[in-house]
C-alpha cells in the first residue's frame, strides 16, 4: 500500500491557530522502531486511541504527515455533540436495532467522554458545556425539530424544545423560529482540545511523530506490518487509520468511500460587552435546519464565528465574506450594518476552510482492511465526541474487546458511485445557494 501525500505542513491561518495553547514538543520519525500498535493520524480518532491505548500500558506510536490536528480536528467548528445528524430510528433502518441501539448509548454519553478528559488532564481548550441549540428557520424546521425531539426523548435523552420568544432570547436574532436545546453538549477549541490529547497521549508514554508522512504500508511474512517514512520506519502487530479525509493515497480505494466536503469559518474580533449581553448570551453552540446549514457561536474572548458549507480557497474568499456579512446583517440588524463591515477593515480578523469525510449514508464506517489493520472514518462533520469514543473504542478492541462488541458494525469498503460527480454537486450546490441566501 502506497501513500501519496503532497501536502503543506502548517494549518492554515485561523482563530484556531492564533488562539491554542502551543502543541507539543514532537520530532520527525528518524531510524526503524518497533511498537505494539502504530496510528497512523494525529487528529481526534488517532490520538484519542493513542492515549487509551497507552493508559493501558500498550507501546504505540503516532505518525502525523503535517502537525498535530492539521487535518480536520484542527479546523473544526468546536461543537461537541451527542448522536449524529441522523434520527434514531434512521440509525435502525441502516445498521439495525441491536448496533442502532448501542451507537446510540456510545455516542449519547461521548461529550462526557470528551469533557472528562478535558478536566482529567487539564485540556487547556475554552471548554464551555452549556448545551447547544440547532434552530429552525421555517415550517419544515419546526416539524423537523418537533420529530427529532420525540424520538430523542423515546431514547432517554433530555432535550427540550424551546419556543419562539426562548430562542429569540438565548440567540439574539428573531430569524429562527424554535430551537432543539440539547445539555449533554457544549463548545471547544477544537485545536486545542487535540493538541491536549498529544500531550496526554505523550504523558503516558505513547511516541508521536510529526511531519512524518507515510509512504508505504507493507505487510510482513511475520504477519507484523512496517510502515515506512522517508526517514525511518515502524514495525507494529497493529495498524489504525485514522487519516479520516485527510489520507490520501494511504490505502487504495478508501478514499472512494466518502465524498470530501469543505466548510467554512469567519470570525470577528471580540464584540463589545453590550453586544454579547444580547448575542448567544449563554455562549450555545448553534447551527439551524436549512438543507446547506449555517452555524454560528462565541469563542471565550466574544468573537463570532460563522460559517457554512464551502471552500474559502474554491469559492474565493471574497465571496463568502460578502455571505456572512450578509447572513450577519440579517440575523442581528440591530448589532450590524453593511455600512460599518465594510468600513471595518479588520472586522473578520479570520477567514478558513476544512475538509470532512462525508458519507452517503450519513454514518461512521468501521474497517478492516486486512488482517491487523483497522480503521473507522466519515464522521460527516460529526467528529469531536464520536471521533473520541470510537477511539477508546479502537483500543478497547485493539486489547481484546471482540469486534462484535463495537458500537459499529464492521463492514467491507463500498465505494461511492459517481463519487466526483457528487463532490461537485456539493460544491457548486453550496455556493448557488449561498449566493440566493444573498439575493433574498
Amino acid at each position: 500500500m502506497n501513500s501519496k501525500q503532497n501536502m503543506p505542513h502548517k494549518l492554515p491561518d485561523s482563530l484556531w491557530v492564533a488562539s491554542a495553547c502551543a502543541a507539543p514538543e514532537t520530532t520527525t520519525l528518524q531510524g526503524d522502531q518497533f511498537a505494539s500498535v502504530v496510528v497512523i493520524g494525529g487528529g481526534f480518532t488517532g490520538l484519542s486511541t493513542a492515549l487509551h491505548l497507552a493508559e493501558k500500558g500498550v507501546s504505540v506510536t503516532v505518525l502525523e504527515a503535517t502537525e498535530i490536528g492539521y487535518g480536520g480536528s484542527g479546523r473544526n467548528v468546536g461543537l461537541v455533540n451527542a448522536g449524529l445528524w441522523l434520527n434514531p430510528s434512521d440509525i435502525d433502518a441502516k445498521v439495525g436495532k441491536k448496533y442502532g441501539d448501542r451507537l446510540d448509548a456510545t455516542l449519547a454519553k461521548a461529550p462526557d467522554l470528551v469533557f472528562s478528559l478535558i478536566d482529567r488532564f487539564n485540556i487547556e481548550c475554552e471548554a464551555t458545556r452549556h448545551g447547544t441549540l440547532q434552530l429552525s428557520h421555517s415550517r419544515y424546521g419546526d416539524r423537523y425539530l418537533q420529530h427529532r425531539a420525540a424520538e430523542l426523548t423515546q431514547r432517554g435523552a433530555p432535550v427540550e424544545i424551546y419556543q419562539r420568544d426562548k430562542t429569540i432570547a438565548l440567540t439574539g436574532t428573531q430569524a429562527y423560529r424554535t430551537s432543539l436545546f440539547d445539555p449533554r453538549a457544549g463548545t471547544i477549541q477544537p485545536l486545542g482540545y487535540v493538541r491536549g490529547l498529544a500531550k496526554a497521549a505523550l504523558s503516558l508514554g505513547a511516541k508521536i511523530h510529526t511531519d512524518t508522512a507515510v509512504s508505504e504500508i507493507q505487510s510482513m511474512p511475520s504477519g507484523e506490518w512496517k510502515v515506512s517514512t522517508s526517514s525511518g520506519s515502524v514495525t507494529a502487530e497493529k495498524v489504525v487509520l485514522a487519516t479520516n479525509a485527510y489520507g490520501q493515497g494511504l490505502n487504495n480505494g478508501l478514499d472512494k468511500t466518502f465524498i470530501p466536503l469543505h466548510f467554512f469559518q469567519f470570525a470577528t474580533a471580540p464584540l463589545n460587552r453590550n453586544t454579547l449581553k444580547h448575542i448567544l448570551p449563554e455562549k450555545h453552540g448553534t447551527w439551524d435546519t436549512r438543507q446547506v446549514m449555517s452555524f454560528i457561536r462565541l469563542d471565550q474572548a466574544g468573537r463570532l464565528i460563522v460559517g457554512s458549507i464551502g471552500r474559502v480557497e474554491d469559492s474565493g474568499c471574497q465571496f463568502l465574506k460578502d455571505w456572512a456579512s450578509d447572513y450577519l446583517c440579517k440575523l442581528f440588524p440591530d448589532f450590524f450594518s453593511q455600512q460599518e463591515i465594510h468600513q471595518h477593515h479588520q472586522f473578520w480578523q479570520h477567514g478558513w476552510s476544512g475538509k470532512i469525510a462525508f458519507a452517503n449514508d450519513h454514518m461512521p464506517h468501521l474497517h478492516t482492511l486486512a488482517p491487523g489493520m483497522i480503521t473507522c472514518i466519515g464522521y460527516s462533520g460529526r467528529g469531536i465526541a464520536p471521533g473520541t469514543i470510537m477511539g477508546k473504542e479502537l483500543a478497547d478492541h485493539l486489547t481484546g474487546m471482540p469486534i462484535e462488541e463495537m458500537s459499529l458494525p464492521c463492514r467491507q469498503p463500498k465505494s461511492i458511485f459517481a463519487r466526483q460527480t457528487r463532490r461537485q454537486y456539493y460544491a457548486r450546490g453550496s455556493d448557488l445557494y449561498h449566493l440566493y441566501q444573498r439575493a433574498i
